[in-house]
């Protein structure tokens, strides 16, 4: 469904990604694990055709992400790190522009709409504003302007970042729930998020693919974060000119 292929970005003289390849099959929730700066916000907004790459190549569902940049991005649906609402909308008229701007019918808009609203459990918040709701029903918010046009395939920048526990296990249970009808990169730095909700891990370090396998096969015998500290400390002792540390200038 998604294949990447020695993907780079340069920023002048700093690298933020270095030949990273992955692939993540239909139906899969694929962890995308990394430290804070390793490069993975960068490496989503290149998969989502939010910025160009220096170098390398990006597929989904078979369409090249530079080629048939139109055809990639029906198929996918973005939640940044920061849920890109409008704070003076109601929930369901803010879902009724996406739906529209996202070329939508306009016979499929209502339908799709109550679909995303009972899924991501917004239903009783449909007529408040945006603005005015908690951190965690901004984020289901955010979790539903990625699915309203049903794509299928769904690029997650660390979701559940700033809530609090309860609210952490209800975005991780919606997110488990979308698996097979969706595929889903999930980027974080959260190793239990990991282990709770996804089947194939990639970890990246200073904008370097360090490792892909399946979490079960990661996991036998050692815990997530005894092979994550593995990989990392074991890509941090090679020679080598200055790598990542473009990640916060790119946002």
């Amino acid at each position: 469904m998604i294949e990447v292929q020695h993907l780079t970005k340069r920023y002048g003289d700093l690298t933020a990604v270095s030949n990273v390849s992955f692939s993540v099959a239909s139906g899969q929730i694929l962890g995308f694990l990394g430290p804070n700066g390793s490069g993975k916000t960068t490496t989503m907004r290149i998969i989502t055709g939010f910025m160009p790459a220096t170098g390398g190549t990006v597929k989904v569902a078979g369409f090249d992400i530079f080629d048939d940049s139109f055809e990639v991005r029906k198929r996918i649906g973005y939640l940044p790190e920061s849920p890109p609402l409008y704070n003076d909308m109601s929930v369901a008229a803010y879902l009724r522009f996406v739906a529209r701007i996202k070329g939508m019918p306009r016979a499929e808009i209502a339908a799709a709409l109550d679909r995303a609203l009972t899924r991501c459990g917004l239903t009783t918040v449909a007529d408040r504003v945006t603005g005015h709701l908690s951190k965690g029903f901004r984020q289901r918010v955010g979790l539903a302007q990625a699915i309203i046009h049903n794509p299928s395939v769904l690029i997650l920048d660390e979701p559940t970042i700033g809530l609090d526990p309860q609210q952490i296990i209800e975005i991780r249970a919606l997110i488990k729930e979308l698996a097979g009808t969706h595929t889903v990169i999930l980027s974080t730095h959260i190793l239990p998020e990991v282990t709770q909700v996804c089947e194939k891990v990639v970890i990246i370090n200073a904008g370097r693919g360090v490792m892909e396998d399946m979490l079960v096969n990661l996991t036998q015998g050692q815990t997530l974060e005894e092979v994550f500290l593995r990989a990392i400390a074991r890509e941090e002792t090679l020679d080598g000119e200055p790598r990542g540390g473009a990640e916060e200038a790119a946002g």
